[in-house]
């Protein structure tokens, strides 16, 4: 598991797809795009849909992600993606009340429970409390990293 930080951005594309029938048919899929601009995200999109698309291809959506960290697993077999909501729990200095900040990331995984379990890997190895206030499983294909960032 590692920890991403940058500016992700969740893009819809929609594309002709071949599907295992050996038909073609159209289809909309999200895919998450690190990049710093509007224009980047669609010039990042575009490159790396060419390799997918045997036709026309349509950026249909474009909007900020909610979250600004990803969890990438460097196991091949988890490639699902689940939008993950944790409650980080600070105790206030002055007032000596519990604080909750709701944090969002995305996590990669094969089922929920192994998304939860590579959560737990990386909020293990900080000094934070939290808890999984929400974890649910996304339609995001794929992730676009920027250049210089390894996918695994």
């Amino acid at each position: 598991m590692k920890s991403l930080t940058g500016k992700y951005f969740i893009v819809g594309v929609r594309y002709e797809k071949t599907l295992e029938d050996g038909t073609n048919a159209k289809t909309t899929e999200q895919y998450v795009v690190d990049a710093l601009s509007w224009s980047e995200c669609e010039a990042k999109t575009t490159e790396e849909m060419a390799v997918y698309t045997n036709g026309d291809m349509e950026i249909v959506t474009m909007k900020k992600a909610g979250f600004s960290e990803l969890f990438l697993s460097e196991v091949d077999s988890e490639d699902k993606y689940y939008d993950c909501s944790i409650n980080m729990i600070t105790i206030d200095e002055k007032s000596g009340k519990e604080r909750k900040t709701k944090v969002r990331y995305l996590v990669q995984g094969d089922t929920i429970e192994k998304a939860r379990k590579n959560v737990d890997e990386i909020m293990g190895k900080t000094m934070i409390d939290y808890n999984i206030t929400s974890l649910k499983e996304t339609s995001i294909m794929d992730v676009f990293l920027h250049m210089g960032k390894p996918k695994e």
